[in-house]
């Protein structure tokens, strides 16, 4: 997955391993501004193009977290059955970054339970002008 780097270059373990948390020393001066107006995700369009993302759909998560969510949260893999998103409905509901994984995890089985392209529609509305998108985002 291609994004813009906004944080210092650090050891494997300690970039997949460690949630990034509000005022987190690891992002950068110019870091904490592409990420502020998710100028970070805009690389992933190249992966929306070659087919290895979609628009919409759950975000992906890093190998570690994945191992320890899906023997911790029912349902947890449901969320793989479709491809991953640059947004989704757990983003536009203010659920990303540091907060609750359940109820992240609730969005993205709503949003592959209910799926249509007005569903798709209304959460890249909400990407766009939605108050909750930039909550958490650090």
């Amino acid at each position: 997955m291609y994004k813009f780097r906004s944080m210092t270059v650090q050891a494997k373990k300690a970039s997949d391993t460690v949630w990034t948390t509000a005022d987190d020393s690891r992002v950068t001066g110019i870091g904490k501004f592409i990420r502020k107006g998710n100028i970070d995700e805009l690389p992933q369009f190249w992966n929306v193009l070659t087919g290895a993302m979609s628009v919409v759909g759950p975000r992906p998560e890093r190998e570690y977290f994945v191992e320890q969510f899906k023997n911790d949260i029912s349902d947890y893999k449901v969320r793989h059955l479709v491809k991953s998103g640059i947004t989704g409905w757990a983003q536009v509901n203010g659920w990303r970054g540091d907060t609750s994984n359940k109820k992240r995890i609730e969005c993205d089985i709503h949003y592959i339970e209910d799926w249509n392209f007005l569903f798709d529609l209304k959460i890249i509305w909400l990407t766009l002008f939605g108050r909750e998108t930039n909550r958490n985002a650090y």
